[in-house]
């Protein structure tokens, strides 16, 4: 959809006091988000239907935001209609990837972890779904065999390398996680931390979360060894490491079969056969290193 016929899908909202001013945010690669003024302040407003070859359910991503906001971790949702969610702006900036390697954030970052993982289902109604790397590996998977993508002869060894990061691992708690922890997701306003961006939350690991922000960010090992003993209460042990290890692997091949699914099914305009060569590259590392 355009951008003009975006701001006439704004304007109609019947949430604005007095006329919206609304103007694109930059971002969003399965949605589009834009920034709205009016009499009663700032808005954000994210545009977008459900995802099916991401498995993103738009119903889904609002309960959760709405836990979220109950929960403390995210801003409130102010109004909402199919393929429309109007949330409360925060004034406050993005953080970058050496603001989440800076040791100094640590302690934050593991507490917004924990309660995220520990009270947002306490506030969630409803059905809610699950996120395991691995399944969604394989639907990625499923999704690329039917499609015409160039990466077919690399297939059988993703499949097989994602069957033996699965196999490797050792029981975790059942938590609800955040799933996709990039840096931009994260919003510091100056007395707090803000944690948006639901589409891919889910019952799941703490430890994807855990190693998807490591990953994301490119934590060094003494900076993953303090996130992991600031979560835990305790410095990480030889087999959490090698865990650890494996999810910051399967963090990186699922970017990459996301970003291969994209390459077929585009969301957004975004050049998604770059992001696929990037996030590949790492992957690749990732694997060599361990």
């Amino acid at each position: 959809m355009s951008v003009p016929a975006d701001l006439a899908r704004i304007a109609a909202l019947p949430c604005w006091r007095g006329p919206p001013h609304a103007e694109p945010l930059s971002g969003g690669m399965t949605n589009r988000n834009y920034l709205v003024r009016d009499r009663a302040g700032r808005h954000v407003v994210r545009l977008g239907a459900d995802v099916p070859h991401h498995m993103i359910l738009r119903w889904h991503e609002l309960a959760v935001a709405r836990a979220a906001h109950a929960a403390g971790l995210s801003p409130e949702i102010e109004h909402a209609v199919s393929g429309v969610v109007v949330m409360r702006f925060v004034d406050g900036r993005s953080l970058t990837p050496a603001d989440i390697a800076d040791p100094a954030r640590v302690p934050a970052l593991a507490d917004l972890l924990h309660r995220c993982h520990r009270d947002l289902p306490r506030h969630l109604v409803g059905p809610a779904l699950a996120f395991w790397p691995f399944q969604v590996a394989r639907s990625y998977l499923a999704t690329l065999r039917a499609g015409a993508t160039p990466w077919r002869d690399r297939l059988a060894s993703f499949e097989t390398l994602n069957d033996r990061l699965e196999d490797g691992l050792q029981p975790m708690p059942f938590v609800f996680a955040h799933n996709d922890l990039l840096a931009a997701n994260l919003i510091d306003d100056g007395r707090r931390l803000w944690l948006i961006d639901w589409d891919y939350a889910g019952f799941g690991s703490p430890l994807f979360d855990l190693a998807n922000l490591a990953s994301n960010n490119g934590l060094d090992a003494a900076a993953q060894d303090a996130l992991l003993e600031a979560y835990f209460a305790t410095p990480p042990s030889a087999a959490l490491r090698r865990d650890m290890a494996a999810m910051r692997a399967a963090s990186l091949l699922r970017e990459t079969l996301w970003s291969m699914v994209s390459e077929l099914h585009p969301a957004v305009d975004f050049d998604y056969a770059a992001y696929t060569r990037e996030t590949l590259a790492r992957l690749e590392a990732e694997v060599a290193a361990r």
